[in-house]
């Protein structure tokens, strides 16, 4: 069979192939409908059976949507650089074609990156059709500046979760006997990809004037806007005051987050049961500023001023309809709305320098922040245990005294030193 144009498939944005977990059939019908969407992939040997099997590598991955979106990713890419730029299926990869495809997502081709993460698919009259806005990587900075798509590389991070999940991909495609090899495990120079570092990488965080404007923004909105906006307003106080992740703020297969879950103890203390990373719940303590949020909150909703026990009630509430918010994305776009808005009134105010990091700020620089101004004054103990944090290195990322002290000392060297 003739195999895709390299040239054209690179300047070209690739068509997303697999949709969210809910709308995936049978293995079978779902590998089907794939190649029924994008007949061309017929033409190249193994299409079929590479996504029967990829579709029962992720469906296993059903417990948890996170994970599922993140395995989903690294398949999905792998999939599309193996077809439409090797031109070939998975049972023909070795292990050099797997050096090519990591230093392909090092630098992927302009059109295979976005300025921002969509959906892959949207409905449109009663079907699922692929967003033609989607792309495979997202270079946020883009936004900020349009040249920079040429500077996108992976994280060190990223390279870490493509390296340990398809090495998992290829393990599951090896038990199930459909390829002989695993490429990822014979890459034995995996130090020229993946660097250690002799120093600790610093946290990204937003700066106390930075957080400012932002609040200011959303507090403005809220007056402005309130049914929209007052729950704006509440989701950016939990994201930093409790430094919860966004997958914390959801409705999923794990649990549904309600009211309920705001709950005093023998001593009149407030906390928020939480379900986090590995299904683990855990305690966090409401502060006063937090409890007083809650409060407000609840009066926009028409709600008892706190919650009661058992209560049913969302945390996060959709805005149309009922019930709760069951995707991360809905939260990220609310998030990133609030850091644009917030971008706009500090450039307005001539603090341009300031405000360019917030075109690539991340929803989870604001659990980076509040973690990092807590620890400040908290026992990092405590910190840790409301954080969720596996251990106390963790935890210490977030403490910067010696970087300063480091910094300090060395502020006032001389390039050319006094006799």
């Amino acid at each position: 069979m003739s195999k895709p144009s390299i040239t054209s498939s690179l300047s070209q944005p690739p068509m997303p192939l697999i949709d969210q977990l809910d709308y995936l059939g049978n293995p079978l019908s779902s590998a089907r409908q794939v190649l029924t969407q994008h007949p061309d992939l017929q033409r190249i040997d193994g299409t079929f059976e590479d996504l029967v099997h990829t579709f029962s590598f992720l469906v296993s991955y059903n417990g948890s949507t996170a994970t599922f979106n993140s395995y989903r990713r690294e398949v999905e890419r792998l999939l599309q650089w193996c077809w439409l730029v090797r031109g070939c299926g998975l049972g023909e990869l070795k292990r050099q074609d797997l050096e090519t495809y990591i230093h392909f997502c090092q630098s992927p081709p302009k059109a295979w990156i976005g300025s921002k993460q969509v959906a892959r698919f949207k409905n449109c009259l009663g079907e699922r059709t692929a967003n033609p806005d989607w792309r495979p990587f997202v270079n946020q900075a883009i936004k900020a500046d349009p040249q920079s798509r040429t500077a996108f590389s992976l994280s060190q991070k990223s390279l870490q979760a493509l390296f340990a999940v398809l090495s998992t991909y290829f393990n599951y495609l090896l038990q199930e006997d459909y390829l002989r090899i695993n490429p990822v495990a014979l890459i034995r120079q995996k130090s020229k990809f993946l660097q250690r570092h002799a120093y600790q990488e610093p946290v990204r965080r937003l700066s106390n004037l930075q957080w400012d404007f932002i609040l200011e923004t959303v507090e403005q909105l809220a007056r402005e806007r309130p049914t929209e906006h007052e729950r704006s307003l509440f989701v950016m106080r939990l994201l930093f005051g409790m430094y919860l992740r966004i997958s914390e703020l959801v409705a999923d297969e794990r649990s549904t987050p309600v009211m309920g879950d705001f709950h005093t103890d023998a001593d009149g203390n407030w906390w928020l049961r939480v379900v986090g990373k590995g299904n683990k719940a855990r305690l966090v303590t409401v502060s006063d500023d937090m409890l007083a949020a809650l409060r407000r909150y609840r009066e926009h909703l028409n709600l008892p001023r706190l919650p009661y026990v058992g209560e049913q009630t969302p945390l996060v509430q959709r805005l149309k309809g009922r019930g709760p918010v069951t995707s991360t994305r809905q939260i990220r776009y609310l998030v990133q709305s609030c850091f644009d808005q917030a971008f706009e009134r500090m450039r307005s105010q001539g603090l341009e320098d300031e405000a360019q990091e917030l075109r690539v700020a991340t929803v989870h620089w604001l659990r980076h922040t509040g973690i990092s101004e807590d620890v400040k004054f908290r026992p990092k103990e405590h910190v840790k245990e409301d954080a969720g944090h596996a251990s106390m290195a963790t935890t210490d990322r977030y403490i910067d005294t010696e970087l300063r002290e480091r910094h300090a000392s060395a502020r006032h060297k001389k390039l050319k030193p006094e006799l």
